[in-house]
């Protein structure tokens, strides 16, 4: 199990490690070769369109012949063979096309991961948060050290640290093991079932929280370059951010054995409510900071109890299309919306309305999931 372990952790410091270059720094980049806001923001869509499409045909190949493992390399392989390409352009048109074939295979290999780590520990699925943690120090690593490396040379630079990344996680993936497959054939499910009620409106809970970090994941370091921040404090503030969600996920056994899933996802609408209205009007460098500790709640404790809800409520025969599903919807279709409709708005109202009315997504999504929760709790 400890060899298990090591070789998920690796996944998701690599998959992290990667992803802290990117989220605070790739449209940052954009935003230095001269893109517009709608431009950044059509950029990011398209990749989180693509999250949201193609995980679901990818899982459902995965379920139906049970070759989760295979695919999951190949995904890996291309993926990183395809964001080479963008070594070689700075133009709009190009980098659209480069995102969409990259989109297509990048896609999955988070759902997939998630997949695996519930598959393969197991019994002991509350200690996910722990696994998952080592994502989170990754991300704290790369997010600072990306930071101090541009203002030393510039943004252009998070395009090679990706690819290594994206390499290192490739190679990583060949020495994940193969999990149970006889056992997922016996435990066969209908499709229909990852679509009934509670699953439904869960998910739809969810794309209203993720639509409402379309502000933060999209132009939060844009916003603080335009208030005069350096990209070290930028950095700093990511990963101050992944430092509170840490605490979150180190604990997560205490916490699960606690509290029901939906008690924990109700809490974290509640803080992302509060923390995207307290960004709405956080100027100073502390109360920026601050609020970035929320991150525990609206990310850390959110990301881990939707994680197992939706493998609680999926049939064993579908763990892989439900996981799709969820990442596809949240980290799919909430976060494109959000995208798009930061991308439009930006240059027009301004980072802190949209803060604002992400306060107001968050409050809906929580709103709808308190009046639908379960009766017995046991969630």
């Amino acid at each position: 199990m400890k060899s298990v372990k090591l070789s998920l952790g690796c996944q998701y410091f690599f998959y992290f490690g990667a992803l802290g270059a990117f989220l605070p720094y790739f449209n940052l980049y954009c935003h230095h070769l001269g893109f517009s806001g709608f431009q950044i923001g059509v950029l990011s869509s398209i990749r989180t369109l693509a999250t949201a499409l193609f995980p679901m045909l990818w899982g459902a190949l995965a379920d139906r012949f049970m070759i989760r493992r295979p695919l999951f390399i190949f995904c890996n392989l291309l993926s990183a063979a395809i964001w080479a390409l963008y070594l070689f352009t700075t133009g709009f048109t190009p980098m659209l096309v480069i995102t969409a074939f990259y989109g297509f295979f990048y896609a999955p290999i988070i759902s997939f991961l998630e997949t695996f780590s519930m598959d393969l520990l197991g019994g002991e699925k509350i200690r996910y948060g722990e696994l998952r943690a080592w994502g989170s120090i990754s991300f704290i690593i790369v997010v600072i050290a990306v930071g101090q490396i541009i203002d030393v040379m510039s943004s252009s630079v998070i395009i090679a640290l990706i690819l290594i990344g994206s390499v290192l996680q490739s190679y990583g993936a060949f020495k994940l093991p193969e999990t149970a497959a006889p056992k997922e054939k016996k435990q066969k499910g209908n499709a229909k079932t990852v679509f009934d009620r509670r699953i439904l409106i869960f998910l739809f809970c969810a794309f209203l929280m993720l639509a409402s970090h379309g502000t933060y994941y999209g132009f939060f370091s844009i916003h603080l370059e335009n208030m005069g921040y350096s990209a070290i404090f930028i950095g700093l503030s990511w990963a101050i951010a992944s430092i509170a969600e840490i605490g979150v996920m180190v604990a997560s056994e205490k916490i699960f054995k606690r509290f029901s899933y939906e008690s924990i996802l109700l809490f974290s609408f509640v803080m992302a409510g509060m923390r995207w209205i307290a960004m709405s009007f956080a100027v100073s460098p502390w109360t920026i900071l601050l609020t970035q500790v929320l991150h525990a709640a609206t990310y850390g404790a959110f990301h881990m109890s939707s994680i197992l809800y939706m493998d609680k409520l999926t049939p064993g025969g579908l763990k892989t299309l439900g996981q799709a599903i969820n990442n596809a919807v949240t980290y799919g279709f909430g976060i494109m919306a959000g995208f798009l409709l930061n991308g439009f708005f930006f240059e027009i109202i301004g980072a802190q309305k949209l803060f604002a009315i992400s306060s107001a997504l968050a409050a809906m999504g929580g709103i709808i999931l308190f009046f639908n929760r379960s009766e017995d709790n046991q969630y």
